[in-house]
């Protein structure tokens, strides 16, 4: 069975084992089948993390990688916490698939790198700017408007509350378009204006008048680390129409990173005083 609200860390973590195992001791996906009974695209979803651990199956699965008993007994003993929920759960509603899987991993991130080539990233939005936002965009908002907003707001504060570092980078245009009237804007504003005072928070702003950059036509971009070893980084890119691509690929992952690297290199450097007219800059 899927997760059902996307896995957690630690459930990727003991299906990444589960792989590594798997392989060291040269056992092929139709062997693994063929030990738990069943198809290799079983074995693959639970290596995936796309099924829960059965506590049955990965005993199983175990023995038939011969792996001892002081390697095995600590994977067995962690199932029951891999298979819990993760605290996203209860907002599932007001989530597409993707968005499970990306805050699955956001949840456990110590860097999250983020731009936006129009708006005001979304974890740096106020729950003003957020709903009028998506009260423009969307035909008929209204249901689960006010879930969404929550949810982005946990998002945050979990975020901050861990001491994960967040760094932002979108263009003054961000600030130059009007989403929910002047208000809603100085509203926004300010909170970017108050990032030089906080801690973990990275702010930059690409002033109107600066060439283009690495970074110049590229939709929404969101770089996540999680500090384990068997999780990768991912890349996410959004796409019109609600959807995501998820990128665990190290070759284009690194890529994506030298272009927002590049990109924050021609930026005005955190710290820098807010542009006229909108724009500006924080610091970790």
């Amino acid at each position: 069975m899927r997760p059902r609200s996307g896995p957690t860390v630690e459930h990727r973590v003991l299906a990444e084992r589960m792989r590594i195992l798997r392989e060291r001791a040269g056992v092929s996906l139709q062997a693994a089948a063929v030990a738990l009974g069943a198809h290799p695209a079983t074995v693959r979803r639970i290596e995936r993390a796309e099924t829960g651990l059965d506590a049955h199956q990965v005993r199983v699965l175990l023995e038939c990688y011969a792996v001892p008993a002081a390697e095995a007994e600590p994977i067995m003993t962690g199932l029951a916490a891999a298979n819990l929920p993760g605290w996203w759960h209860r907002w599932r509603d007001a989530m597409e698939p993707w968005q499970q899987e990306v805050i699955g991993i956001e949840s456990s991130a110590a860097l999250v790198r983020t731009w936006h080539p129009a708006l005001v990233p979304e974890l740096l939005r106020t729950p003003a700017y957020e709903a009028a936002l998506r009260k423009a965009l969307t035909a008929d908002p209204a249901p689960g408007l006010d879930r969404h907003i929550e949810l982005l707001a946990e998002r945050q504060r979990r975020l901050e509350e861990r001491g994960a570092a967040l760094w932002a980078l979108l263009p003054a245009a961000a600030l130059h378009t009007t989403v929910g009237g002047p208000v809603v804007m100085a509203e926004q504003r300010t909170v970017l204006e108050e990032a030089v005072h906080r801690k973990h928070l990275t702010v930059q702003v690409v002033p109107l008048h600066f060439p283009p950059h690495p970074m110049t036509g590229l939709p929404p971009l969101h770089l996540l680390r999680v500090p384990v070893p068997e999780i990768g980084d991912r890349a996410v890119l959004e796409g019109p129409g609600a959807r995501a691509d998820i990128i665990g690929e190290p070759t284009a992952v690194t890529d994506y990173r030298i272009r927002l690297d590049g990109a924050c290199a021609a930026a005005p450097r955190p710290g820098s005083p807010l542009p006229e007219g909108g724009g500006g800059a924080g610091k970790p």
